[in-house]
């Protein structure tokens, strides 16, 4: 097969769909690749790695017009949907549900479009959501304490305090990837942290980890408000797969948040969990609301691509090669945790909850696979 890596042109997206070592696996496998220029380049691999690596160079048409698989991290631009194709094979983050344009887009495409979020594993996990999910959910704390800080808008609080000072208070909606790693992160800063969650399991397990280091609820509406009003930084870490995120912030909850006091949030992908929340950027990446901080990059670990490229590799690598070795219709078929990452087949939507959301019929992905 003849995979396509082209670079990324959402904005700050420095990450790439593979590096040089997992090109190199797929050339040892009989397959060609194609890789755009200057790709990975903001990240240390240079067109050299590439070419040593096995891999030929291309500028973006060349890459779409010769590869029958594309393997991305973003979702596809509007420039690069244009240039998709019914023969092709699409592979990266998609996060459909909040995003009708891309969602018509790649239907009009005609072409088989496998999105990382919605690839499960035998325990019903999320495997190439998770290392994204980590790397984003350890970010939160750290764009969240830099918010704080008073030059930025934020408070001027200290998550960590120090001796005769309160400690920073940080709330945890949702304790999955996200919102552990989210932990993980402020206790170590040493802030007062309150994590939230409908799940007793996820509740017991972090109380057994952290112990009396951390507060554990269960997540209802009264203790969602009133925990938000009373945080210095609040991370929204809920997900339900290839849907769009709940609102458990209201307007209203924002509105009576300390003036000062930050939001980020990490569930913006799929719509974001605050009724106040819209995508920004790495260039522009913080707005207020009601003299909150709202921190809502889409692609919080673009900020930290090489570390977030590397991690993504170990996850996606298998699947790519799966793809390749065996085309996507048998790959699929034989990996059923595969084949629940098929969005979109042909002109066809094949995601449940992607459809709900945009209120677009779709089909079972078994049902579209036999017709690839």
């Amino acid at each position: 097969m003849h995979i396509g890596i082209p670079k990324e042109i959402k904005n700050h997206e420095y990450r790439v769909g593979l590096t040089p070592e997992a090109i190199a696996e797929l050339i040892r496998h009989g397959h060609q690749v194609t890789v755009e220029t200057m790709a990975g380049a903001a990240i240390g691999f240079s067109d050299e790695d590439y070419q040593r690596a096995g891999a030929e160079l291309g500028s973006a048409s060349q890459v779409f017009e010769r590869a029958e698989m594309i393997v991305k991290v973003k979702e596809p631009q509007a420039e690069e949907r244009k240039r998709l194709r019914p023969d092709q094979v699409l592979f990266t983050y998609l996060h459909l549900a909040p995003d009708r344009p891309q969602t018509e887009d790649l239907l009009a495409s005609g072409a088989t479009c496998i999105a990382y979020e919605t690839v499960t594993d035998a325990h019903g996990r999320l495997p190439l959501l998770a290392p994204m999910s980590e790397v984003a959910g350890r970010m939160a704390i750290q764009a969240g304490a830099s918010c704080l800080e008073k030059a930025r808008g934020g408070r001027g609080v200290l998550l960590g305090g120090v001796p005769g000072v309160p400690r920073g208070r940080v709330v945890i909606l949702g304790g999955g990837v996200v919102g552990a790693n989210a932990l993980a992160m402020a206790v170590g800063l040493g802030a007062h942290v309150t994590v939230l969650d409908r799940n007793p399991d996820v509740l017991r397990r972090l109380d057994a980890q952290y112990g009396n280091r951390i507060d554990t609820l269960y997540s209802t509406s009264a203790t969602v408000e009133k925990q938000v009003r009373s945080a210095d930084l609040v991370v929204g870490a809920v997900l339900i797969p290839g849907a769009a995120a709940p609102k458990l912030i209201t307007a209203e909850m924002v509105s009576g948040m300390c003036a000062g006091s930050v939001l980020v949030d990490v569930a913006i992908d799929q719509g974001g969990c605050a009724e106040t929340s819209r995508p920004t950027t790495h260039a522009d990446p913080t707005y207020v609301v009601d003299d909150v901080v709202h921190y809502c990059v889409a692609n919080m670990p673009g900020g930290v691509a090489r570390t977030s490229t590397q991690a993504l590799n170990n996850a996606t690598l298998p699947f790519v090669l799966a793809l390749a070795d065996k085309g996507a219709k048998q790959a699929m078929l034989d990996d059923s945790h595969l084949a629940n990452g098929l969005n979109v087949a042909q002109d066809r939507l094949t995601n449940r909850s992607v459809g709900e959301a945009l209120g677009i019929d779709s089909i079972e992905p078994a049902e579209a696979i036999k017709g690839l």
